[in-house]
């Protein structure tokens, strides 16, 4: 079996697809893995995954699925995968395509430097592919964590999706696909997370702020962590935060802000001066500015700094070992 041969779950999140799909285009249509080894499932080769790429990239643009893969089975096994599609379609027939050979421009998300995943799930979103997204999500959660899934997979493609909303002012759709998607993955992780002991963490979005994900892939890392916490979610007003802290006694509160515009320090300053205050109030997000904060509370970084300050103080409140 050779290195580069692929499972068909790592085609699946190279090309942004479902498994499902993979399935079905080999059953359908023959183009499926070609390398075989007694004992062992086929595996996708290099070629493999051009013809696949092929048949991806002109379904995408409205070719019918027999016609795509007519083409895909043509193309030799030289062809890289980025140039399948263009070179293996006639002139005549990419000028029948809307947008002529390159299916319209623009149609793709920048990922920065994320891998091949991201890139295959940002292309699983462009395409409104909601089994490909939560499949891509769910293996990257289960195999690599939450920090490292949201860090170096969800938050480039929606970072990708929101420079593309800032150009074109569309894609809303996809935005909001890609965000019910990723919270349904999230909040699984949430659920199946033992926790043990009361929650001591409260976790609320700022006075109109309706950007949760974040704060939910925070639950989720939290969750993961073995702390429990409490989620009141988007668009809390300062009156209702404190009296939550009130009746819950959080050991920390995380107050979310996307954008300058929801990032009010008085918000924080109740929290310092409620009579219950909190030993640890952290103001996460791009919104807050390190000098418009009150004294004592803490900007964290990222998400991998907020959960090692929730961590410290869960131990600050109960210094007795795990166990």
């Amino acid at each position: 079996m050779t290195d580069e041969a692929l499972s068909a779950g790592a085609v699946a999140r190279r090309l942004g697809v479902a498994v499902t799909t993979l399935r079905t285009w080999h059953q359908r249509y023959g183009l499926g893995p070609s390398e075989h080894v007694p004992g062992h499932h086929r595996r996708y080769t290099p070629a493999d995954l051009a013809r696949l790429e092929i048949m991806r990239r002109l379904t995408a643009e409205g070719v019918t699925p027999a016609e795509a893969a007519r083409w895909a089975r043509q193309a030799p096994a030289t062809v890289p995968p980025d140039q399948g599609a263009t070179r293996w379609l006639g002139a005549s027939d990419a000028a029948r395509r809307p947008g002529g050979a390159r299916g319209g421009g623009g149609a793709t998300v920048p990922v920065g430097r994320a891998g091949p995943v991201a890139r295959g799930l940002a292309r699983a979103a462009m395409r409104l592919d909601s089994a490909a997204i939560g499949e891509t999500i769910a293996h990257a959660l289960a195999v690599d964590g939450v920090v490292a899934t949201w860090d170096g997979l969800i938050r480039p493609v929606l970072a990708g999706i929101g420079e593309r909303h800032a150009a074109t002012a569309g894609l809303i759709e996809v935005e909001h696909l890609m965000s019910r998607c990723t919270s349904e993955a999230l909040a699984a992780v949430a659920r199946s997370a033992p926790t043990t002991g009361p929650a001591r963490i409260l976790l609320s979005c700022a006075d109109e702020e309706q950007h949760s994900l974040p704060l939910e892939a925070l639950g989720a890392a939290l969750a993961e962590a073995g702390l429990s916490y409490r989620m009141l979610g988007a668009r809390v007003p300062v009156a209702a935060l404190v009296e939550a802290v009130a009746r819950t006694g959080p050991a920390a509160v995380v107050l979310w802000s996307h954008t300058r515009a929801t990032a009010d320090p008085h918000q924080l300053s109740a929290l310092l001066a409620a009579p219950q205050r909190p030993l640890l109030v952290l103001a996460a997000g791009p919104g807050w500015q390190a000098d418009t904060l009150p004294a004592g509370v803490v900007r964290p970084v990222d998400l991998a700094e907020t959960i090692s300050l929730a961590m410290a103080v869960r131990d600050a409140q109960d210094p007795s070992p795990a166990g």
